[in-house]
């Protein structure tokens, strides 16, 4: 494993761009075109890519072309999850979505940040912190998931919500940043 891939993998500042991390890239290309050309092939045969592509999915999981990612290996997707059209995940970093989840409509998982200062970000650098999403979650459509948060079980995020810090599990959370407005039962 190459310099860049393994500061990648540790949460470090690298450098995208290298050979190994295009050919990774390069694969997921590759994969996510033939699962999205393939959206009204029998549920097999879209099930037999999502495994090859994605590094941990659960066969009861659905999710609807079109479908994008950084490299797939780095997302786990647990049992009965149901992910809607255009999401996008870009795990740079290790995207972890429970059991039982709904994701609505151009949700974006982030896991990559780049370098605030010109130099480094004109060179290239970024660095990726995990997405954790807990079971029985609901993102609303358009909800964007930015690096290093977690969302609790049973948690409600609501349309074109931005989550930029940790949600609690049993919440429902609104807005552009997402807050907590109120506690959700059982």
């Amino acid at each position: 494993m190459g310099e860049n891939k393994q500061r990648m993998l540790a949460g470090e500042w690298y450098l995208p761009d290298d050979e190994e991390l295009t050919a990774d890239s390069e694969r997921r290309f590759a994969l996510c075109a033939a699962y999205n050309a393939n959206g009204g092939a029998a549920r097999a045969d879209r099930a037999a890519i999502l495994a090859e592509l994605l590094g941990s999915v659960d066969e009861s999981v659905s999710i609807r072309p079109p479908f994008q990612c950084d490299y797939g290996t780095y997302i786990s997707i647990g049992a009965r999850t149901f992910v809607n059209f255009n999401a996008v995940f870009l795990d740079a970093a290790p995207i972890t979505i429970g059991s039982d989840v709904q994701i609505g409509p151009n949700v974006q998982l982030l896991t990559p940040t780049h370098e605030l200062g010109t130099e480094r970000r004109r060179a290239g650098w970024e660095r990726a912190s995990p997405v954790t999403i807990g079971d029985n979650v609901w993102l609303g459509g358009g909800v964007i998931v930015c690096p290093g948060v977690t969302i609790g079980a049973n948690t409600v995020v609501g349309a074109g919500s931005v989550v930029t810090k940790d949600l609690p599990p049993g919440v429902l959370a609104v807005g552009n940043p997402a807050r907590v407005i109120r506690r959700l039962e059982g």
